[in-house]
This record gives structure tokens, sequence and C-alpha cells, in this order.
């Protein structure tokens, strides 16, 4: 028996993520990350010295976009 074909992921899924992983996670540059936390649209933690996303707050973002877009997700824009 042969194993389907797996896509590989590039950012595990994980309860935390770093800023690149956000970056990739979102396809957002840098810059647009932390103006999206300065604005408080998307929540962060720290951690030591580290800046973190928590997946809820990636989720989060993504549902405040979908809702702003004024589309249903499952509509064509």
């Amino acid at each position: 028996m042969t194993q389907p074909d797996r896509v590989p992921t590039v950012v595990p899924l994980k309860a935390l993520y770093k800023i690149p992983e956000a970056m990739l996670l979102l396809s957002m540059s840098r810059s647009v990350i932390y103006e999206q936390i300065r604005a408080g649209r998307l929540k962060t933690v720290v951690q030591g010295r580290s800046r973190l996303v928590p997946a809820v707050a990636i989720n989060a973002y993504v549902q405040l976009l979908i809702e702003e877009s004024g589309v249903e997700f499952d509509q064509a824009s």
C-alpha cells in the first residue's frame, strides 16, 4: 500500500509562532506584521526577549480580515 503524497509543511502546527513563522503563515512582510501588532490587530505575547504570536491570534486576525472584506468565506468576491 502506497502512502499519499504529502505536501511539506513549511511551518509546523503549534501554539506559539515566532515572527518569521507568522510572516509565512500570513504571507505578510515583517514590517506589515509589526504594523498590525502596533495597531492592535494582531495580538502577541512576550516570553523572555522573544515576541511570539499565538495560533489563536493568527486565527482571530484572519477572521477579522474576512469580516472586514464583507464577503462570506465560501463566496467569490
